[in-house]
């Protein structure tokens, strides 16, 4: 039976909103011109932690992310909001987020086992001679 100790109650991801609503606009961005954006709003929501070269690969990495998942596409150097990805992005967050708020998001608790008693081994019966090998 394999266990899990890492810590597994997540928050919803800020940053990943964040980058899905901007890219809801219709317009195209650039990566510099998108990160202020995205910073500017995390910033105003205090919810940009951890610095802003470390939000900088973190916004990145999402954006990467959503360009595979077909959440947005990438003409040469310009980002834009795939509208139907999107939607599905932002509902299924909304849904993360609604159970995170009434704590239905984790795993349900483990049923403890049961320890079952050992076999016990008969013992070997000792040999007559006690210096023969």
């Amino acid at each position: 039976m394999k266990t899990t100790y890492g810590f597994s109650r997540r928050g919803p991801d800020r940053v990943a909103e964040e980058l899905a609503s901007v890219l809801s606009k219709k317009t195209p961005f650039e990566f510099k011109a998108l990160f202020d954006i995205v910073h500017t709003n995390l910033r105003a929501k205090n919810a940009a932690s951890g610095g802003e070269e470390m939000l900088r690969l973190r916004l990145y990495e999402k954006l990467q992310n959503f360009v595979q998942a077909g959440f947005a596409k990438k003409t040469g150097k310009e980002y834009r909001g795939v509208p139907k990805g999107l939607e599905t992005f932002l509902s299924t967050a909304a849904d993360l987020n609604a159970k995170f708020a009434a704590g239905t998001h984790s795993r349900p608790p483990v049923i403890p086992v049961i320890p079952v008693a050992p076999v016990v081994a008969k013992p070997k019966a000792k040999r007559a001679a006690a210096g023969s090998l």
